[in-house]
């Protein structure tokens, strides 16, 4: 682009199409409504979040008809008060119309504060992406920022000792579904959730090279798993040359549906005799393990595909004993 000066100033060609446009941007009207912009943003939102459509939905039928200058901290707030007393919800699948149904999640009260604040991480982010459009009034600010968390109670953390292990290997061995003992050793291994290994395709996974690559995650992020050799070999008979089975998908359909996990897990459970496990606790295992083995957290994170290092923090006293022993190696000969 050539530059012309004229006096002291610098001319650019255009220069006057592009002040037009900004006098144009700049009286623009915005009247947009909560509900709208939810509406646009989920029309292009790519995230794996299963569970923001529900939440979304909760602040459309609170906040759909405001206008975002009417969305003050105070109007935030009321909202979240009301989220904070409201039972906890669970989907129970859709009606005759295809509309997804939600009831109440048995032995469940009021809301979490973790859940209440990712609630408000939802709408936060509609807010973000809004400013980020150009969809918000001249300066409007997000009035999410100007609130702090909840406090969070500590995370729940359940994970096998070695006899509750051997049992639950043993009996996923013996599943009537055949690849449940790989699964679940990848999953206790991996860090993995349980939506991330059921998506997964051969394409998706290099045994020769140890590792198997993860599409969007919940939080939107890529990562790669790194697959330990005992993982490798359990995976290895059920390799296939195509690359479009599931590596854990259902036998009935050949590898290409997804499997249900239900019935198999349950059984699985019940006969190694575990109490108060869940498939989500092999996520735990994993970190577990690792802090107990002295891992840094922010490594742990990483393995976990945790963006916030105080999500990791939940781990943070099985690391005691290793300090500890590291304390005594390093210091315990000074006087």
């Amino acid at each position: 682009m050539t530059e012309t000066v004229v006096g002291t100033e610098v001319a650019f060609p255009g220069a006057s199409s592009i002040r037009e446009r900004l006098r144009t941007q700049a009286q623009r009207p915005q009247q947009l409504r909560v509900r709208e912009l939810i509406e646009r943003y989920m029309a292009v939102y790519s995230g794996r979040d299963t569970t923001r459509v529900q939440r979304l939905s909760a602040w459309q039928s609170m906040l759909g008809d405001f206008l975002l200058e009417e969305c003050t901290v105070d109007a935030i707030k009321t909202c979240r008060q009301a989220l904070s007393e409201d039972p906890a919800k669970v989907y129970k699948g859709r009606d005759f119309l295809g509309r997804k149904v939600f009831g109440l999640k048995a032995g469940k009260g009021a809301r979490t504060t973790a859940t209440v604040n990712r609630y408000m991480a939802s709408l936060s982010a509609v807010f973000t992406w809004a400013a980020e459009e150009r969809l918000t009034p001249p300066g409007w600010t997000n009035p999410c920022r100007s609130m702090r968390r909840l406090p969070e109670r500590d995370g729940r953390v359940r994970f096998l000792d070695e006899a509750e292990r051997g049992r639950l290997f043993a009996a996923a061995r013996a599943s009537s579904y055949p690849r449940l003992y790989a699964l679940v050793l990848m999953a206790m291994k991996t860090g993995a959730r349980r939506g991330e290994l059921l998506a997964l395709t051969w394409r998706d996974v290099d045994l020769d090279a140890g590792r198997a690559s993860l599409g969007r995650s919940k939080n939107g992020d890529r990562r790669v798993l790194v697959l330990l050799p005992d993982v490798v070999e359990a995976l290895r008979p059920f390799q296939s040359a195509d690359l479009a089975r599931l590596v854990f998908g259902s036998v009935a359909s050949k590898y290409h549906n997804p499997v249900s996990l239900e019935t198999p897990w349950r059984a699985a459970v019940a006969a190694a005799a575990l109490k108060n496990f869940k498939f989500h606790d092999l996520r735990h295992c994993c970190a577990s393990y690792l802090a107990q083995a002295g891992t840094p957290l922010n490594v742990i994170a990483e393995v976990l595909g945790h963006r916030r290092l105080d999500m990791s923090q939940r781990y943070a006293h099985l690391t005691v004993a290793t300090k500890a022993s590291a304390m005594l190696a390093a210091l315990g000969g000074i006087q």
